[in-house]
């Protein structure tokens, strides 16, 4: 299951709600998720951001946007959190919080990036084809300089995924606001 992890998906009280649709995408696979029943998720997103540790916001964005969804869904078992490729999982649900490039347009917070394009189609691409391994080998450094928050946690997914099979269904794919989201459901068919 892959969600983005912009704070707009965590459902706000203001007139404009630019990502209302996506909430609604993302929140229908999380509960596709939750109806299968798993003592526990695990959730896959990137680390806190060093700029909001310094503010005193020290929970990941990606375990709030997590935790919100799956609250919304009706979750209310075990749920973990790992920021690291290397922890390996201890549930039958997963969760992966995490955006491609914010670097797609003139407007976007890393302004444009011509390379952000074939990144994002990169990684669509994988995940539209359950392609653990093109996942497990991301670049972390061109992830950084597209402001690809995900790819830890896209990482994490191939490195998980990896040797089983899977189908994927992808509800969602577009760049509002010059940042790239998703939302998929992998299963494992193995």
């Amino acid at each position: 299951m892959v969600v983005p992890s912009t704070p707009l998906m965590i459902a706000a009280g203001g007139t404009a709600d630019p990502l209302a649709g996506v909430r609604a995408l993302a929140l229908d696979s999380v509960r596709w998720l939750v109806a299968s029943s798993p003592d526990r998720i695990q959730v896959l997103c990137s680390p806190a951001d060093p700029a909001n540790v310094a503010r005193g916001v020290t929970t990941p964005l990606g375990e709030r946007v997590a935790r919100s969804l799956l609250s919304a869904a009706g979750f209310d078992r075990e749920i973990v959190v790992s920021t690291s490729e290397s922890e390996s999982p201890v549930s039958t649900g997963v969760l992966i919080v995490g955006d491609g490039s914010a670097r797609r347009g003139e407007k976007a917070p890393g302004h444009l990036d011509d390379r952000a394009f074939t990144f994002d189609s990169t990684i669509e691409s994988a995940l539209r084809a359950c392609d653990a391994d093109t996942l497990a080998t991301l670049s972390v450094d061109l992830g950084a300089e597209l402001l690809a928050a995900g790819v830890p946690a896209f990482r994490a997914l191939g490195a998980l995924a990896g040797g089983a099979e899977h189908t994927c269904e992808m509800t969602y794919s577009g760049d509002p606001l010059g940042v790239q989201y998703w939302v998929a459901r992998w299963q494992c068919a193995s």
